[in-house]
């Protein structure tokens, strides 16, 4: 039996990627060639990699407050970079891809 993966699609660029079960959602993005999201330093702390999740379910690992105050996490927002997708998700970036 294949391993399950989510589907990932972002509102605003339309793009929609595949995560395997268990893999963080912006290191499969960059793995699918993807660049729907900002990427930055990959470990919660520069906030470049900002997301709302409009729906889904995920977990959530450690993030800098500095980003992410604890208003903002019960509003959706994330860092990317921290989020484990445990379903299909809807996500709307908010900064631009350079």
């Amino acid at each position: 039996m294949g391993a399950r993966t989510h589907c990932i699609r972002e509102r605003v660029s339309g793009e929609v990627f595949q995560v395997l079960d268990g893999a963080p959602l912006l290191r499969a993005m960059e793995l699918a060639g993807c660049r729907a999201i900002a990427v930055g330093c990959r470990g919660g702390g520069c906030g470049v990699c900002k997301v709302r999740i409009l729906s889904g379910d995920y977990k959530c690992g450690r993030m800098s407050r500095q980003h992410i105050a604890d208003g903002e996490q019960e509003q959706g927002f994330v860092l990317a970079c921290r989020v484990i997708p445990q379903s299909d998700l809807e996500i709307e970036r908010l900064k631009e891809p350079i």
